[in-house]
């Protein structure tokens, strides 16, 4: 069982295996250093019983999917990486095993120091532009289409730039996911799944996203979610803008979907509570956005390198939003996994024993549901003529982006406990389990722009008064000022964002977006107390469906 296992995870899906799975290794592999970077990934089996609720039909889709899953990973590695063969040359199964969970030599939770001989810093432009391309050259190419989400910049045979579109870069792997999603068709019976997956096909073909994501905004009623395609850009340093391929397969929870359903409509009430100026929260979001519940099932790709996602806000399209808002889709099944294995112990850990009873699962639950509907409030143009706030923003985009979210779901979180529309938790637990989850994204580091965010608004709030360490180093809250802190960064971001001051941005993110000293020590206990930095999947339909070949 274990091999299978292994084959499973490391060679079929590209998904990270255990360090457990290694326990039959020799002393000498048992002696490697990577030994206890593999380790801080625990490791969690996505399964879900939702699979029982599925038909024949259903269950075929889903394993068509996880075809599709692993070309899109395949595909996520020769964009991030390059050749994949690297893996064969690895002989410490440690290290091949931590290559796998970060696709690549360099540890996306450390701020991307290589862990590889051989290897020096990553190149922000991974394989999506020439290596040696600056920026002074990519300003001065005149092509309409050199910042699309989906081309990649190539040199001709003179070593000028071109403009290659995904669909002929990748002409080979996009020809047998449409082979493939063109079965699931024939198999599909909800009427919005099978519409979605007809206009993604022509999508993965065209590189032209926008009718099939309107058609995934309308798929209301499938038991089975697929999302798969280029669709983040977190990976491109370069330039922030290229899309990473990435595959969830996702089965629905219908019973605790439809208790969310009633928040849509308050939307764009919560807009209008906004703690900032009116002239920064004019737009008005879609009410065809819907909150839904899920088990993950499958990550392959740019969701599955490094850090896991525990909730999908898409998609990311400003058109699509205008039109009909975004779907937000809370992994359960994942989220329970990061609470119990991650958040809790740290909580456990550094908040002084009083408050430690206002960690809470729910409040977890509901400040991660709210990150992702926050992405769809705020302004969305800014206010003196800029344009858009993505274009004004610049590289600075994606990390305020992200800052944004995580305080605006604190805000909503705490103005729904207040009007009693949330009544499972209190605003100080939500409080509680926020501030905690600083502290466990935070280990994620500051390199990416989700590291970005956490480090900006951990320091806003601390500068702030919003909590204190004692002596022996336990974290005390002081909700009044944390709701004052709350609002006061929320204000900052959105006038930032509205303004379109880049350079206030970027000057701000220098001075504050860093571990300080005093927050490392905290880092290095929780390091020291042996808690998991993140999870690491054992996936696949084998691991699913409980078929063992």
């Amino acid at each position: 069982m274990k091999k299978s296992l292994i084959k499973i995870s490391a060679l079929l899906f590209g998904a990270t295996a255990i360090a457990s799975t290694f326990s039959c290794s020799t002393p000498k592999q048992q002696e490697s250093p990577m030994k206890t970077k593999v380790e801080e990934y625990a490791p969690v089996e996505l399964k879900s019983d939702l699979v029982n609720g599925l038909n024949d039909k259903e269950k075929e889709l889903v394993k068509i999917f996880f075809k599709v899953g692993k070309i899109t990973d395949d595909l996520f590695w020769k964009q991030t990486f390059g050749d994949k063969s690297l893996l064969d040359t690895i002989t410490d199964s440690y290290a091949k095993e931590f290559a796998i969970i970060q696709y690549g030599a360099w540890d996306r939770l450390d701020d991307n120091k290589p862990f590889l001989p051989g290897y020096g810093e990553k190149l922000p432009m991974c394989t999506y532009y020439p290596q040696d391309i600056t920026t002074e050259e990519f300003e001065a190419f005149e092509d309409a289409n050199k910042d699309s989400w989906y081309t990649v910049i190539r040199r001709n045979d003179d070593g000028s730039l071109k403009s290659v579109w995904y669909h002929d870069e990748y002409a080979e792997e996009i020809g047998q996911i449409c082979t493939l999603l063109e079965k699931a068709v024939t198999l599909a019976e909800d009427p919005g799944l099978r519409n979605y997956l007809e206009k993604r096909i022509e999508a993965f073909k065209t590189d032209d996203y926008l009718a099939s994501d309107l058609a995934w905004m309308d798929m209301k009623d499938s038991k089975i979610d697929f999302v798969a395609g280029p669709i983040e850009s977190y990976d491109d340093k370069f330039r922030e803008t290229k899309t990473s391929y990435e595959s969830f397969i996702l089965l629905k929870d219908e019973a605790r979907s439809k208790d969310l359903a009633k928040f849509v409509a308050m939307l764009p009430a919560l807009q209008k509570e906004l703690p900032c100026a009116p002239e920064y929260k004019t737009f008005v979001p879609g009410t065809s956005s819907d909150l839904n519940v899920y088990d993950a099932v499958f990550y392959g790709g740019d969701c599955n390198a490094g850090s896991k996602t525990i909730a999908i806000n898409l998609p990311n399209d400003d058109r699509v939003h205008a039109l009909k808002g975004t779907r937000r889709l809370q992994l359960r099944n994942a989220m329970k996994a990061k609470f119990d294995k991650i958040l809790l112990p740290i909580g456990e850990l550094i908040l002084t024993p009083e408050q430690q009873k206002n960690l809470n699962f729910d409040a977890f639950f509901w400040n991660v549901t709210f990150h992702e509907v926050a992405h769809g409030l705020g302004v969305k143009q800014t206010i003196n003529g800029k344009g858009s706030v993505d274009a004004a923003m610049g590289t600075e985009k994606t990390s305020w982006e992200e800052a944004k979210a995580d305080i605006l779901g604190l805000f909503m979180v705490t103005k729904l406990v207040e009007k009693g529309e949330i009544t499972n938790i209190t605003a100080e637990e939500a409080i509680t389990t926020y501030i905690a989850g600083i502290l466990r994204s935070v280990r994620f580091g500051a390199a990416s722009s989700h590291g970005k965010a956490n480090m900006m608004c951990f320091n806003y709030m601390e500068k702030a008064g919003a909590f204190s360490r004692d002596a022996e180093g336990h974290y005390t809250i002081n909700f009044d000022k944390a709701k004052e802190a709350m609002n006061g960064w929320a204000a900052l971001i959105l006038k930032t964002q509205g303004d379109g001051d880049v350079e206030f941005a970027t000057k701000f993110r220098t001075e504050n977006g860093g571990i300080t000293p005093t927050l490392q020590a905290d880092l290095d206990k929780i390091n020291n107390a042996g808690i998991p930095r993140d999870i690491t999947f054992i996936q696949g339909e084998d691991v699913l469906f409980g078929e063992m070949k």
